[in-house]
């Protein structure tokens, strides 16, 4: 369990699910899906969702590709943070939200993979967090011409590493779409 005192509630975290992040990405449309799903879920269990958008020179705050992509969209009730670092907690509020919201596990679900999904796990649990990656709803780009395995394989092996990962008074796992639970 979280090492948070008073902070039994769950949040699904859609990480960067932006139409220039996930424009050609590994199996794109599956995964948006997936992400869609969690967050009718989450919905209908009344599991905070907390959104996360990522700005920098390339993906440009309030542009179109900044945008979340049309297959998603974002109740007026759902916190959004914007980032411009891979860790979503690092230089943000997404702290002062989760804790707003009681919350001290956390589901994860978005792009890239290797990235700002890997960094925003590590930064969720050295800071206390339980976290869940949604190994089926979370992809990358391709970036093998410059030496970096193929999707596929970067997707297959955090969602083999988080799985696997322990720390004290901390859990980690990776679980597909269907086998999310909200309740914990």
């Amino acid at each position: 369990m979280t090492t948070l005192e008073n902070r039994p509630n769950t949040a699904l975290l859609v990480i960067d699910v932006q139409n220039d992040v996930v424009r050609g990405a590994y199996e794109r449309d599956t995964v948006v899906a997936n992400v869609a799903t969690l967050v009718d879920r989450a919905r209908a269990e009344s599991v905070p969702v907390v959104w996360v958008q990522h700005s920098d020179d390339n993906i440009v705050l309030g542009s179109e590709g900044w945008e979340i992509v049309p297959e998603l969209s974002r109740s007026d009730t759902e916190s959004v943070v914007q980032k411009n670092y891979g860790d979503a907690f690092e230089a943000t509020d997404l702290e002062t939200v989760l804790s707003g919201l009681g919350v001290g596990r956390l589901i994860v679900a978005g792009a890239q993979t290797d990235e700002c999904i890997r960094s925003t796990l590590h930064g969720a649990f050295t800071r206390g967090y339980d976290a869940t990656l949604v190994g089926d709803a979370h992809t990358t780009e391709d970036l093998s011409e410059w030496g970096a395995p193929t999707p596929d394989l970067v997707i297959a092996h955090t969602n083999l590493y988080w799985d696997n990962h322990t720390a004290p008074g901390r859990t980690a796992s990776t679980v597909s779409t269907s086998d999310v639970d909200f309740a914990g």
